[in-house]
C-alpha cells in the first residue's frame, strides 16, 4: 500500500460475493481515473470471496483486503470501509454492481469544480443477473439549491437509494455518523448528506445496479425481517424501524447547521412524511407487532 493518500477511496463491503465479485472489481480497476484505493472488507465469507479478494490485493497495490473475524452486520461492514478510507472523496461499491470506465473520472471532475456539491452520481441502469438492461433511472434528486427541498425530495419512497453509490466528499460523509442499524437508514443518510450540501447528477449511464434474487433486499423483502441484515441479533427481537427513522430525521434536522427558516421547513416536511407517506400507519404497526 502506498504511503501517499489517494484522491479517492472506494469501500467494497462483501459477504459471500463470489458470483459477481470479479466483474465488479475489474470494472473498478479499469477506471480511466487511477488515483484511488479499493478497500475490500470481507464480512467473514464462507465461499471463495477471501481467495478472490486476496488475489486482487496481491496483483494491484491499490487494492486493500480486510477480513472480519466474524460477521459484523451489513451496515457496520460498509461503515468500516469508510473508517479505513484515506482519500478526499469516497464511494461505496457493491460486489454485484458494475461501473463504466469513466465513472470516477467524471464524478471527480464535478466535485473538483463545485465545492458546494457533496455527492456526484450518474444516470443509473438496472441490470439483471446476466447483465441484461432492465430500466434506466435518470431522475434528478437532491439537486435543489435549498436544503429543505433536497430533504423533502429524498425522504420519500420515490427512489431506491442507489444514489448512496455516488462519489461523496469524505469529510461531509463522516459528519453524518454513517449508517445506523435499522432498515432504510441509507435513505436517512442521503437526507443528512443533502442537508449538508447539494447533489449533482451526470446525465450519462455510468453505473449499473444489478437486481437479482440473492441481493439483500430480495432475501429480506419485509421491512422488519431486513433488520437481520444489520445484525443476526435482531432476527428474534422486537424492533421499531419506522420509529428509529422518525427520531433520526428529527435529530439530523436539529444538529445540522441550517438557517432557522430552512430548519423549520424541514420540521414541517416531517409532518408530510407522517401523513403523505403514511408512515404513521407503519409506526402504529411497529407497536402492534411488538
Amino acid at each position: 500500500m502506498s504511503s501517499t493518500a489517494p484522491k479517492v477511496s472506494i469501500g467494497l463491503a462483501v459477504y459471500n460475493g463470489e458470483a459477481y465479485l470479479k466483474e465488479a472489481v475489474d470494472s473498478i480497476l479499469t477506471q480511466t481515473f487511477t488515483d484511488f484505493e479499493l478497500i475490500i472488507s470481507d464480512n467473514a465469507s464462507t465461499d471463495r470471496t477471501e481467495e478472490i479478494g486476496r488475489a486482487y490485493a496481491a496483483q494491484d497495490q491499490r487494492v486493500r483486503y480486510h477480513r472480519n473475524a466474524t460477521n459484523i452486520g451489513g451496515a457496520n461492514n460498509e461503515n468500516q470501509t469508510c473508517a479505513m478510507a484515506r482519500g478526499q472523496y469516497f464511494r461505496w461499491a457493491a460486489h454485484d454492481d458494475v461501473c463504466a470506465p469513466t465513472l470516477l473520472e467524471k464524478c471527480v471532475a464535478v466535485l473538483d469544480k463545485n465545492p458546494d456539491v457533496v455527492l456526484s452520481y450518474s444516470t443509473i441502469i438496472h441490470i439483471d443477473a446476466q447483465g441484461n438492461q432492465l430500466k434506466t433511472l435518470d431522475k434528478e434528486i437532491g439537486t435543489s439549491p435549498k436544503p429543505n427541498e433536497r430533504f423533502r425530495n429524498l425522504f420519500g419512497w420515490n427512489h431506491d437509494c442507489e444514489t448512496t453509490y455516488g462519489l461523496m466528499r469524505l469529510d461531509a460523509l463522516k459528519k453524518t455518523g454513517l449508517q445506523r442499524n435499522y432498515t432504510d437508514s441509507d435513505r436517512t443518510l442521503l437526507c443528512h448528506m443533502a442537508l449538508i450540501g447539494r447533489f449533482h447528477m451526470i446525465p450519462e449511464p455510468l453505473f449499473f445496479k444489478r437486481i437479482h434474487q440473492a441481493m439483500s433486499t430480495m432475501v429480506f423483502w419485509d421491512f422488519r425481517e431486513r433488520m437481520a441484515w444489520f445484525s443476526e441479533s435482531y432476527r428474534d427481537k422486537i424492533t421499531f424501524p419506522h420509529w428509529l427513522q422518525f427520531f433520526h430525521y428529527l435529530e439530523i434536522i436539529t444538529k445540522t447547521k441550517l438557517p432557522l427558516g430552512e430548519r423549520l421547513r424541514c420540521y414541517r416536511h416531517m409532518i408530510r412524511w407522517l401523513i403523505d407517506e403514511r408512515r404513521w400507519r407503519k409506526m402504529i404497526k411497529d407497536v402492534i407487532i411488538a
